[in-house]
C-alpha cells in the first residue's frame, strides 16, 4: 500500500512543477505584481489554461487526503492485501487520468466520470479495510 502513495506524492509534485511553469510566466506576462498574491482571487485573471493546472493542483489536496489515510489504514491493519493494493493503484492511475482530464483535454464530463470511479475505488477498499479491522 506504501507504493501507490508515494507514486500519488510524486504526481501531485509534477503537477506542482507544471503548474509554476506555466504561472509564473503568465504572472509575468499579465504584469501582476508578486505581492498581489497575498490575497485570494489575485490570480483570477490569468487565462484559464493556466489556471486549470492550479486547479488540478489544489484538487490532489482534496479527496487524495482520504486515499492516503485510508491507505495507510489498510497497510497498518493487515487489509494490504493484494486486492486493495491493486484498488489503491488504480486509484492513482484514475487520478492521474483525472488530471489529465481536466488540464488537457479541459472535459468536465470525463472529468466527473473519472472521479466518480476513483471514488469508487475508496469505497471498496474502506469496506474491505472496514471488515478486517472490525474482524
Amino acid at each position: 500500500m506504501l507504493s501507490p502513495i508515494i507514486a500519488l506524492i510524486a504526481w501531485t509534485l509534477i503537477v506542482w512543477v507544471w503548474m509554476y511553469a506555466t504561472r509564473l510566466p503568465a504572472i509575468r506576462a499579465a504584469g501582476i505584481d508578486p505581492n498581489a498574491h497575498i490575497h485570494p482571487g489575485a490570480l483570477d485573471q490569468l487565462p484559464a489554461p493556466v489556471r486549470v493546472v492550479a486547479d488540478n493542483y489544489n484538487h490532489l489536496h482534496e479527496q487524495p487526503t482520504v486515499f492516503y489515510a485510508l491507505a495507510f489504514a489498510a497497510h497498518l491493519s493487515g487489509a494490504a492485501d493484494s486486492v486493495n493494493i491493486a484498488l489503491a493503484w488504480a486509484y492513482v492511475v484514475l487520478r492521474i487520468v483525472h488530471s489529465f482530464a481536466q488540464i488537457v483535454l479541459k472535459n468536465v464530463v470525463i472529468r466527473f466520470l473519472v472521479f466518480a470511479l476513483s471514488t469508487l475505488m475508496l469505497i471498496i477498499i474502506t469496506v474491505r479495510t472496514t471488515i478486517v479491522v472490525a474482524g
